[in-house]
């Protein structure tokens, strides 16, 4: 769908953004008016500390509701962005309430009912009357979108990704604490203290270090980032048996998460046979030119809808594998931009 001016039509859905003045929430806030998504009322919700101030939407100024007290009644979609807590609390509310809920947290994402879902990957996933679907991790969505048309045309035997997560994959306090260290070293202090304090997002300084743990451990060994990545995978592809490492690691990047993956297929492919692929893939730009040093980077990706692919290359004694560089907007297409691809399939299947 061609991007359009914003503006609230007469006619149209009931929509709510849950988690609205967050950094993702603002994103949702955003794609619905370019994209000119038919809203008719447009609804902001989070938390009380946030009830009772303003967002803009469509030139009008919309108050912030209070989510604990927030009635759905009359809202068609329902677009989750405020934690898994309040997910698990109030999306089962507004679908008792007649809303269809898109879910951006990990609460219902491997619930086997729940429809997980990536436009570009599986739309058929989402049944005739949804009640919650799931928007999956940031860093499978783009993983996925890549995939894809490799599956279709060669089959996947095994996928290796290493991720490079920008900080805003923590949120704004991550983006917040990330510079808050980076000016702090660049004054001179270059304390690195050995374990993080109660109140600060990652275990160490993420200025000028690259840290390999997203989340918490596992038994395993894995953190539970990259078992998300793996358990994900399978299902939005309908591939149970695919084997799947994966090791996610957060670098002082401010937005855009980028991944290094080797994939090992069932027939060879070309790197010149991938990029055709790729070249008519929905969702995937490319940007593979080793010859003027052109590649994705993770500042060129910010605030676009891409998926974009570089660094295409077959590894040189295995015909049957691939590497390649993705990178994609982590709050765009990692977030609200798959949020609402997902309402307007809805939309389109009901047109």
């Amino acid at each position: 769908m061609s991007q359009k001016g914003t503006q609230i039509s007469d006619s149209g859905y009931n929509v709510a953004v849950v988690g609205a003045t967050g950094a993702v929430g603002q994103e949702m806030l955003a794609i619905l008016a370019e994209r000119g998504f038919p809203v008719a009322r447009l609804r902001a919700m989070a938390s009380a500390r946030s009830a009772g101030g303003t967002i803009d939407f469509g030139g009008k100024s919309v108050q912030v509701e209070d989510l604990q007290t927030a009635s759905f009644e009359g809202v068609d979609f329902a677009l989750f962005s405020a934690g898994s807590t309040p997910s698990l609390e109030h999306a089962p509310r507004a679908v008792e309430q007649g809303c269809i809920v898109i879910d951006n947290t990990s609460a219902f994402r491997m619930n086997p009912d729940t429809p997980l879902v990536v436009p570009e990957v599986n739309p058929q996933a989402i049944v005739d009357q949804p009640g919650i679907i799931a928007n999956p991790n940031c860093s499978t969505i783009q993983m996925v979108v890549a995939l894809q048309p490799l599956a279709e045309a060669a089959g996947l035997e095994r996928v290796i990704v290493s991720t490079y997560q920008s900080a805003s994959g923590a949120g704004q306090k991550g983006i917040d604490e990330m510079l808050k260290t980076t000016r702090e070293y660049l004054d001179g202090d270059t304390e690195n203290p050995t374990a993080a304090s109660s109140d600060t997002t990652f275990a160490y300084p993420l200025a000028f270090d690259v840290l390999p743990q997203i989340d918490s451990f596992l038994d395993s060994g894995f953190t539970r980032e990259e078992v998300k990545m793996i358990e994900e995978t399978r299902k939005i592809m309908g591939l149970s048996g695919l084997d799947v490492a994966a090791t996610c690691v957060r670098v002082p990047a401010v937005r855009s998460h980028s991944e290094s993956i080797t994939v090992d297929l069932a027939k060879p492919l070309s790197a010149e046979q991938a990029h055709a692929l790729w070249s008519d893939a929905p969702g995937v730009s490319l940007l593979d030119d080793p010859s003027t040093l052109t590649y994705p980077r993770a500042r060129q990706a910010a605030g676009t809808d891409a998926t974009w692919i570089g660094r295409v290359r077959q590894d040189l004694g295995r015909p049957k594998t691939l590497h390649f560089w993705c990178v994609s907007d982590n709050l765009r297409k990692g977030a609200a931009l798959n949020a609402v691809q997902i309402a307007e399939e809805i939309v389109r299947r009901r047109a």
